[in-house]
């Protein structure tokens, strides 16, 4: 399912004192199928333009469409897109409520009309999908469960919702390093066997250089780069300038560039700078 978004305006507060133009001119197309990163130091628009992507903010000016579709237009059924647009926000496992962990996932479809039935069986496809089997992980209480579990409980009670879009607002933020790697291979999983479109929002460059196909560069509630994660860390100094820092494996190409070693490529994972690297040498002798 494929975004557009075209010269999208959002004004906070207008009219009183603390006015504060959150977005200015946005436009941007992610195509359906896509992985996207969305990056951007803090107050840049990152989650004021999620936001908009499935109708909780209302834009001042500018249109959104899903799958060709005007949201944005008058009178719009918004309903009808949150069906397919599901959005986690940061830390969703606060807002986990139920006595059990399937009551708990299968709540979002009822909420949306879905029978009882329907319900608890696409409450445990979701569950199955983020690795957390129903049948062990289905009647217990969602507070009994662990950092990375909760998180991943909280996130299959979006995905119970059958959405074609999945926007995913930090959704490592505050795990330890394993429940990190587990979150990222699910996410990673959940676009390969659902095939859907991923948004995701984040500050670790190393996660967006892995996983995006398209990475947006927020600045200042506009769009200041967008492209290939190699078109986007190619261009450093500008990231930089943002205040933003380039993945790990191209801060170490950068820096030997800068010694004099002239890789062929920018490696944006270590696995790539491992190969780039022995091409390197392999020529040099």
């Amino acid at each position: 399912m494929s975004i557009r978004v075209e010269q999208l305006c959002h004004i906070y507060n207008e009219g009183l004192p603390h006015e504060t133009k959150a977005l200015s001119d946005v436009s941007f197309e992610i195509k359906s199928g896509i992985f996207c990163g969305i990056i951007g130091h803090t107050g840049s628009g990152k989650s004021s333009l999620i936001q908009h992507l499935n109708g909780l903010l209302k834009p001042k000016s500018g249109k959104i469409f899903i799958d060709g579709e005007e949201i944005t237009a008058e009178g719009f059924p918004l309903r009808n897109i949150r069906r397919k647009v599901g959005l986690v926000f940061q830390y969703p496992e606060y807002q986990l409520f139920e006595e059990t962990v399937l009551k708990d996932v299968a709540f979002g479809p009822l909420n949306l009309g879905f029978s009882q039935e329907e319900a608890l069986e696409q409450a445990k496809q979701a569950l199955e999908l983020v690795g957390l089997p129903w049948e062990e992980f289905g009647e217990r209480s969602p507070f009994d469960l662990s950092g990375g579990q909760k998180r991943r409980a909280a996130i299959a009670g979006v995905l119970a919702m059958k959405p074609r879009i999945l926007i995913l607002d930090e959704p490592t933020a505050g795990l330890d390093p394993q429940s990190h790697r587990e979150i990222l291979a699910m996410i990673r999983k959940i676009q390969e066997t659902e095939g859907i479109t991923i948004l995701l929002v984040s500050h670790n460059m190393r996660d967006i250089a892995a996983l995006s196909d398209q990475i947006l560069v927020m600045d200042q509630g506009r769009i200041a780069l967008q492209g290939t994660p190699k078109e986007v860390f190619s261009q450093g100094e500008t990231l930089r300038k943002l205040g933003l820092d380039l993945p790990p494996a191209a801060a170490f190409a950068e820096e030997l560039k800068n010694k004099g070693c002239a890789l062929e490529e920018l490696p944006l994972t270590i696995e790539e700078a491992e190969e780039t690297i022995l091409r390197w040498l392999k020529h040099k002798n």
